[in-house]
């Protein structure tokens, strides 16, 4: 048995530059590129959210890879699979060299291919609530189920060199062992 730290350092792959950070009972990773994975802490509960660090280089989209460190075995009670729910706090910081005025984070189960309501992965579809969903620069947010799933935050602004925070729940109701999350900020057009 592997037996791994509850939270270990930025590891870095001698190849690619890639980074994979552990905060049980996940496994994140910016090896598709474009950005910086700096930390990640936290066990996904709501009590203690996924709390992840990052550094986006542009104003393109990035790809950030989940994987569970303990595989789905659909045996447990729900909600303890580690990858059936999932709180977020992501904080960004803008180092494109542009302002964004909106962001956009899009799930998929299947790299490049967006999740569709009959793969149970969402943006927790199944409530209307929105108490999960947050930014402290973003003032509105939409949420898109059909044909995808995406969740965009507006009215709000962050400038080359700021920091911007997101919290939201995710939830994946026929979990698998990886998922991925693209993150898009979006910046004024002419």
């Amino acid at each position: 048995m592997l037996l791994l730290p509850a939270v270990a350092p930025r590891a870095q792959s001698g190849t690619t530059g890639a980074a994979t950070v552990y905060s049980r009972p996940y496994v994140l990773s910016d090896e598709l590129g474009g950005f910086r994975l700096g930390s990640a802490t936290g066990s996904g509960t709501k009590a203690d959210p996924l709390a992840v660090n990052l550094e986006l280089l542009s104003a393109s989209p990035v790809t950030l890879t989940i994987r569970a460190l303990v595989p789905f075995r659909g045996v447990r009670p729900s909600g303890e699979d580690p990858m059936e729910m999932m709180y977020f706090h992501v904080s960004t910081l803008n180092n494109s060299g542009l302002a964004w005025i909106e962001f956009e984070f899009e799930l998929q189960e299947i790299l490049g291919k967006a999740s569709v309501f009959s793969d149970g992965l969402s943006f927790d579809q199944r409530r209307t609530e929105t108490k999960t969903i947050y930014s402290d620069r973003f003032a509105q947010f939409s949420r898109d189920f059909e044909p995808y799933d995406r969740l965009l935050f507006r009215d709000g602004r962050v400038d080359p060199l700021e920091t911007v925070s997101f919290s939201f729940l995710v939830t994946d109701f026929t979990p698998r062992d990886k998922i991925y999350l693209v993150l898009d900020p979006r910046i004024p057009t002419s």
